[in-house]
């Protein structure tokens, strides 16, 4: 039975205090209280005796229910609403009870603060309710004396305010996290841009936005240490790449500039110049604001920053490595790699009109010998900048030292325009060199469809080119068949060969670093003639691959690689791995990761011992079976290694899906590394390695001074002819007992 009007006066307003009540200062944002009681004299009293209440800088605003289905619908059309005061006895003894559950299990409202207050102390709930609803508080109306219920609402909307701030805090790191992991997918500096600011979106009430930094390195043809913009949201698609006095918003090109200048944020109520630096990469993020941004909100930001400050450098990181992979770094022209799917391109795609060619500077190694590499870095240098004056409508490319593709229309890729581009000498430091050059040119309606095909064709071409005494340039037909016979008669001989077991593995040592031990050894074939010559692999590896003969060869090389460990263990050496190589054509084969795995067993051999050598190109045919195969490979225990990265076909994305051990540095990123300024590509390599928790090997280390650079680099080991030329097995054994 609920008390009477004149108690609950009584009560409420019994001052039990002669402390001042609390009160903080004025402002015009309320926190929502519902209270719950079937007598209206309740909520009458109750809210009058919180009138002039203000919580942590805000005033109270009330909802009223009489029933505990009232409240139940009240409080499921209000998500704002932060404390209820809660009768327990109304239309039935248990209904404010039934409400707690409503809000606690059916709305999963963990935030909202309840205070229980009942007239009849006999219906207190059990203290399990209590403890089991989160309760805030359970008093008996008679209790409450006006200080008592002031007392109780403030300390359960600071509890309200407690959660919210955690509860915040717990979505802000969610985001955080998810959004880093989806940013780490990105591989570009500009998707990266976008991505950011998408992000950026989730964690503040954001208006437009912009990330900015300086173009050098990221946007072509861009020198100047000006401020370019790299992504945005909201602004126009034609700002991106453009300097931010584009905006032609004066008020955001200040806080962008001092914000990067001073290397400090620029925090306003309309705006936020946020700045990012790792690694000596530094941007600036700039966002406009709908709202003033919260404490947490900033706080929040302040650690979305840290994470994505790291995978900015990342990003650069992977771009400079795509770089790598993808554009020649003297001239910034696209690679032979690149070139050969510009040639993709022209091949499926090209109008019929097109010719691809190529164009080699005759006598290129005479200029580089008797003036030096640096001048002709300088000439090739300036042949790039004449190439291009031909035409806006031609591509070109760099893909060899001295020889450069171009495809282009055809009324102005032909001899004529070509030689043209000859006719006046170049400058190159100081010299004006008169050079000329040879073209392989391949008209569309000749070219094959694929690109490497494609490149062979206008190779050939270019050799019958450099032949010809009368003419500088040779157009490639269908019926030129002299190379297809020669190719014939060589895989005829090597199939020979291999049969009558002319087929050597020669063995070059790979060594720690960290030991100065051998550790294993790179299988390398070797093809010795009847006469006593040798062919090199350059010439009949690809042979084999061509005619299908490099799935036999391929069994004999693993087989023999497990015969050399098994040997090496009779001798003591168990400590010792081979690596041998494979090629795509054996990829192909469904039964290759069996044939490898049989291999282990037959010779009785650990599978650890072996490395299989994969390149970059083999991923091109068909990335997903090669992954595959490598995936029950490794689960096998056999090692993986890739061997020429950087130099290959690949694309970078694959690399995450690779189940390797070993990332191995190619020769040309090594030869000049202990020059000024050329250890760069290879410093990522290793760097990348690291990251990525494989061991890194480099190849081709032929000095002291190579070796002290990669021991600096934290390089993990090394093969090539400072430690040892490649060798015959019997050798190779002597080689280990004598440096093991």
């Amino acid at each position: 039975m609920a008390v009477s009007a004149d108690a609950n006066d009584d009560f409420l307003f019994i001052d039990d205090s002669e402390e001042d009540e609390i009160l903080d200062d004025q402002t015009s944002d309320s926190w929502k209280v519902l209270i719950v009681d079937d007598d209206p004299e309740i909520h009458s009293v109750t809210q009058l005796a919180l009138s002039d209440l203000i919580v942590l800088g805000q005033r109270l605003e009330y909802l009223h229910a009489y029933s505990g289905k009232d409240a139940c619908q009240l409080i499921e059309s209000n998500d704002d609403i932060v404390l209820v005061l809660l009768d327990v006895v109304m239309e039935t003894d248990d209904a404010g009870l039934n409400v707690v559950k409503h809000i606690r299990e059916v709305l999963t409202r963990s935030d909202i603060r309840i205070v229980l207050r009942t007239g009849q102390p006999g219906y207190a709930p059990e203290e399990s309710v209590i403890k089991d609803y989160d309760i805030n508080d359970y008093k008996t109306k008679t209790e409450l004396t006006r200080r008592k219920l002031v007392t109780t609402v403030y300390a359960a909307i600071r509890s309200y305010q407690q959660i919210s701030s955690v509860t915040q805090n717990r979505i802000g790191l969610e985001k955080i996290i998810r959004g880093a992991g989806e940013l780490l997918e990105l591989r570009s500096v500009h998707e990266y841009a976008q991505g950011v600011l998408s992000q950026s979106q989730q964690l503040a009430h954001s208006g437009r936005s912009l990330f900015c930094a300086r173009g050098q390195g990221i946007i072509d043809g861009v020198d100047d240490l000006n401020l370019y913009i790299l992504g945005q949201d909201g602004y126009s698609s034609v700002l991106i790449n453009q300097g931010i006095e584009k905006l032609k918003d004066d008020s955001a090109e200040r806080a962008i500039t001092s914000c990067f200048q001073n290397k400090e944020h620029q925090i306003s109520a309309e705006s936020i110049a946020l700045y990012l630096s790792s690694g000596g990469y530094r941007a600036v993020i700039y966002i406009e604001l709908e709202q003033e941004l919260t404490e947490i909100e900033l706080q929040l930001i302040e650690v979305f920053l840290a994470n994505i400050a790291i995978g900015y450098e990342n990003v650069h990181l992977f771009q400079k490595l795509r770089n790598a992979a993808y554009k020649d770094w003297l001239t910034d022209l696209p690679n032979r790699l690149e070139f050969v799917s510009l040639l993709d391109r022209f091949g499926q795609t090209g109008s019929s009109d097109q010719v691809a060619g190529l164009i080699d500077i005759n006598h290129f190694s005479d200029i580089n010998d008797g003036l030096g590499q640096d001048l002709g870095n300088q000439l090739l240098i300036a042949v790039t900048a004449r190439l291009k004056t031909l035409s806006e409508k031609c591509t070109f490319a760099r893909v060899g030292a001295d020889v450069f593709g171009v495809i282009g229309p055809a009324e102005v890729v032909n001899p004529e325009h070509l030689s043209a581009l000859f006719n006046q000498p170049f400058g190159a430091g100081e010299q004006n060199l008169p050079i000329n050059a040879c073209f392989g040119l391949c008209e569309k309606d000749d070219a094959g469809s694929r690109g490497v095909n494609i490149l062979n064709q206008i190779n050939i071409a270019l050799n019958l080119a450099k032949k010809n005494q009368l003419e500088h340039f040779v157009y490639y037909k269908k019926e030129m068949e002299e190379q297809t016979l020669w190719r014939l008669g060589m895989i005829r001989q090597l199939r020979t060969d291999f049969a009558e077991n002319r087929l050597e593995l020669w063995y070059q040592p790979q060594l720690s670093l960290h030991t100065n031990k051998v550790i294993g050894a790179e299988a390398l074939l070797r093809w010795r003639t009847a006469d006593g010559k040798f062919i090199s692999p350059a010439v009949f590896v690809p042979l084999a691959e061509y005619s299908g003969l490099i799935i036999g060869i391929g069994d004999w090389v693993v087989n023999q690689a497990c015969q050399q460990i098994k040997t090496l263990e009779n001798n003591g050496f168990d400590d010792v791995s081979i690596s041998v190589n494979v090629s795509i054509p054996q990829f192909r084969r469904t039964n290759f990761v069996d044939t490898v795995i049989e291999a282990t067993k037959n010779h009785d051999v650990e599978p650890n011992k072996l490395e299989l050598e994969i390149t970059e190109n083999i991923l091109m045919d068909d990335p997903q079976m090669v992954i595959d195969a490598l995936v029950r490979v490794k689960a096998e225990g056999i090692s993986i290694a890739l061997d020429d990265f950087g130099t290959g076909y690949s694309s970078l994305s694959y690399l995450q899906k690779l189940p390797l051990d070993r990332l191995k540095v190619d020769r040309a990123f090594v030869t000049d590394i202990a020059q000024p300024g050329e250890s760069m590509i290879a410093d990522t390599i290793i760097n990348l390695g690291k990251q990525m928790n494989l061991k890194v090997i480099a190849e081709g280390i032929e000095d002291e001074a190579q070796q002290a650079h990669l021991i600096s680099q934290g390089c993990d080991e090394v093969q090539g002819f400072f430690y040892a030329k490649p060798m015959p097995a019997d050798e190779f054994l002597v080689f280990l007992q004598n440096n093991h």
